[in-house]
């Protein structure tokens, strides 16, 4: 008897990898499913009892959420992540210790190839493989979606529909759902369907995470995170009578705080990896106030010309590559060696307000940072800080501008406009 090929397949327990696990038992390979909870509200018992009923000789469920939190997110907010200005990651953040931990229950099973749902036309499936390949560089990737026998017999959501009910597989999703949706600890995102017209407006109902901000509480909520060398250790809410410290715990509770008071949504059109512009819809609510507080207490700690290199060569590489999928790569093991060298000095708290869908900060301090210096700053008194030196200051940087200011009228250019 031919022993068949072991195939690990990442599943969700969705439509797509549903029908594509049954897909890849009907190709001849036996298929170990992989889920990681990342923290996306799932039944993940009956993530394990589905796999299994439709064949899959093996059900992998891994808890993901404190190597998620650490390892990717902490450093996003350690170094400002954001990407096109306005997007915190939260999908490229979760990709990295997926394929991690596939690639680790792929080598237990002693499986040829790993196995995704994702779409030819998106982001992930770069991140997925791109990771795959430095992860373990001999292995086989099996992509359905871009194989044109599957995609042609699959030409979209209704023909999987289908499939499934032929199959018996069992699915939640209907012929008359508008989006695609994707979750995890750090955020809700939704694409296609009805959002792919970039004017129209997301329906109310779609949002899974929070409260619409008109509905939300009428009474601002106050807290104070505390951060020691640029991550977060310590949450005081609820009046200062509850505190999180525990990563998780913390992380969590920032997210409650902020889906109760409409805090984290986002809706955009990005430029994909591949070359496409992409609308998608973003619940962000946790780490939109983390990121904000971090933002915040470095203003307060953190040197002048450290802050503008990280964010000039840092913030912006860093984002750039979890979004395009090198997070395993030597430019992003360089970039985190800079993110911790900046974040030694932002030691400090945050005094911060959540209401009707903002954020905002109410105080800061640090009690271990001296930068700043309340009687040097300060209109009222002298302090330490001559005014007179100010005089020698600005006529050194005066001296270039002279020369560019005559430069301009001796050219008929004067900067000056008449009267």
């Amino acid at each position: 008897m031919t022993t068949r090929q072991k195939v690990c397949l990442a599943y969700s327990g969705g439509l797509d990898t549903s029908c594509i696990l049954k897909y890849l038992l009907e190709e001849g390979y036996e298929v170990i499913t992989f889920t990681a909870d990342i923290g996306q509200e799932e039944d993940f018992d009956a993530v394990r009892e589905k796999a299994l009923k439709i064949g899959a000789s093996k059900v992998y469920i891994e808890d993901l959420r404190r190597e998620f939190i650490e390892e990717l997110c902490y450093p996003a907010i350690a170094c400002n992540a954001i990407y096109e200005n306005v997007y915190l990651l939260g999908t490229s953040l979760a990709r990295p210790v997926t394929a991690r931990a596939q690639i680790a229950v792929a080598q237990k099973e002693g499986c040829f190839a790993v196995s995704h749902g994702c779409t030819g036309k998106g982001n992930d499936q770069i991140r997925f493989e791109l990771a795959f390949y430095a992860l373990q560089p001999s292995i086989k990737v099996i992509a359905p979606w871009r194989n044109p026998a599957f995609y042609e017999k699959f030409k979209g959501r209704n023909d999987l529909l289908d499939y499934a009910s032929a199959m018996d597989i069992p699915v939640r999703s209907t012929k008359s759902k508008p989006w695609s949706m994707d979750e995890n600890l750090a955020h809700y995102s939704y694409e296609a369907g009805i959002l792919e017209d970039p004017n129209t407006s997301p329906p109310e109902h779609m949002w899974m995470l929070t409260v619409d901000p008109t509905k939300a509480p009428d009474v601002p909520e106050d807290f104070t995170i505390t951060f020691q060398k640029g991550l977060p250790i310590k949450l005081e809410y609820d009046g200062g009578k509850k505190v999180a410290t525990d990563s998780v715990d913390l992380f969590l509770t920032a997210n409650a705080i902020a889906r109760r008071n409409g805090v984290g949504r986002l809706d955009i059109v990005e430029n994909r990896f591949i070359g496409l512009k992409s609308r998608g819809c973003y619940e962000t609510p946790g780490l939109t106030m983390l990121r904000a507080a971090h933002v915040d207490l470095e203003g307060l700690v953190l040197d002048r010309e450290v802050r503008a290199l990280r964010d000039q060569f840092v913030t912006f590489n860093y984002a750039k590559l979890l979004y395009n999928g090198l997070y395993f790569s030597p430019e992003r093991e360089f970039l985190a060696g800079s993110i911790t060298a900046s974040q030694q000095t932002v030691n400090g708290s945050v005094r911060c307000r959540a209401f009707k869908g903002s954020f905002s900060v109410l105080g800061r301090w640090s009690d271990t940072e001296k930068l700043y210096d309340a009687s040097e700053s300060s209109m009222d008194e002298i302090g330490d800080f001559s005014p007179v030196d100010t005089t020698g200051f600005i006529s050194v940087n005066a001296i270039r501008l002279k020369k560019f200011g005559k430069a301009k009228e001796e050219s008929g250019q004067s900067l000056v406009k008449k009267l």
